[in-house]
This record gives C-alpha cells, structure tokens and sequence, in this order.
C-alpha cells in the first residue's frame, strides 16, 4: 500500500483506540482478555507498544534492501518460540504494572502518534527500516503490519470490554488486502468477520477458518 494510505489507516486505528484507552477504569483494566495471560491493561500495553517500535526501527541504520514482506514479517519461526513469547508475554506485563493509572496507555498513544505522523509523512521513497526480529523491510510494509498490530488487538479489547469493535474502514481495508490480497475476502462474509475468521477470533455462530478455505486467504502465525 502506499505510505499516505497507511498513515491514515494508523491515525484512524491510534485516534478510535486512543479515545478506548483514554478512558479505561481501573476496573476495565483489569478484565482478561483472549490473549491470556493478559488482562486489558497489559494487552493495552502490548498494543501501544507496537506502535512504539516504529521510531525504534526508524532510529536504526537502513539496510540496503528489503528482504521481508508484511506477511513474511508473521513467519512461523523463532519469533514466536517460547523463549520469544515469554519475554513478549512479561514485557508487556511489566509495562502494565508501571502505569501509573488505567488511562495512560491511551494519552502514550495518543502522544506517540502525534510525534510520528509527521515523521513518517518526511522519511524518503524507498525507506528500509530493521524490525527487533532483524528482518529489513520496506518501511511501508512495517507500518503495515503496525496497522494490524492495532487493529486486531483492538478486537481483542473491544471483546474483552463487551463492546463493539471500534475498527475503522481504513484499518480494515489495510488488514483486509494483508490476508486476502486483491482478490478479497468471499463474497457475502463482513469485513469484520473475515478478518476474525482469518485470525482466530470468530464469534459463535459467525465464520471460522473453515469457510475460508479456497478464498486465498493468508493465514498468519501470530503469537
């Protein structure tokens, strides 16, 4: 996708979750979630985070070329081995017990965004950042999986909250072209249901992984 998409997919994600964020109660923040061990304020961390590793990887020398896709970013590989999970799964929960209220992953959000955008809109054509995981990628393929980063978890939180997704149309256009490339989800499923189907998060009565079978759609390892 093009950069000046992707920043809007990302302001959209930051400006819906950062409104969530802004006003959890210590109660909310401590509601599980689907990604266990988490409770909302460590997944709240999780997510911020994500986004918090762009100005790390921007901050680093350029590689000469890009040598991973979006998709390729969620490889199955030592990235998610369980020496990676248990120092993601206890980043995160330290990060939480630092707050020093429920709110403060949203205003952090909401901060960091308002430093970024203006950064990313002035890198040059052609940008090649190196992830935490060492894959050099073209720097709107990162901020891809960044969109998905928020998206997706912001599902998570929104079901852990007993709300509605907050997901806006640009997140879930990007997400959309990720797992499904141009062909797009099947005929008749919901953009919100197709992405759940293809992540893992269906709801009762909604579509799985099984009715996407023959849709193309790229099934990601995610932690």
């Amino acid at each position: 996708m093009e950069r000046m998409r992707l920043l809007g997919a990302l302001g959209a994600e930051c400006g819906r979750l950062g409104g969530v964020l802004a006003e959890l109660t210590e109660r909310e923040a401590a509601a599980p979630t689907r990604c266990a061990p988490w409770d909302v304020a460590a997944l709240a961390a999780h997510t911020v985070g994500a986004l918090d590793r762009v100005p790390v990887a921007l901050d680093g020398e350029a590689p000469p070329r890009a040598e991973v896709s979006a998709a390729g970013y969620y490889a199955p590989d030592v990235r998610f081995s369980p020496e990676v999970d248990a120092d993601r799964i206890d980043s995160a929960v330290r990060a939480a017990a630092r707050h020093g209220d429920a709110a403060e992953p949203g205003r952090r959000l909401r901060e960091l965004w308002g430093h970024l955008e203006p950064r990313l809109a002035g890198e040059p054509e052609g940008r090649v950042v190196r992830t935490r995981h060492g894959d050099a990628m073209a720097l709107e393929d990162f901020l891809l999986t960044r969109v998905f980063e928020l998206v997706v978890h912001g599902i998570d939180l929104a079901d852990a909250l007993g709300r509605a997704p907050w997901t806006s149309p640009e997140g879930a256009e990007a997400v959309e072209l990720l797992l499904f490339g141009e062909a797009g989800r099947p005929e008749g499923m919901g953009a919100l249901s197709g992405l759940r189907a293809a992540t893992g998060r269906h709801l009762e009565g909604g579509p799985t992984a099984e009715d996407l079978k023959g849709s193309g759609v790229r099934f990601l390892a995610l932690g």
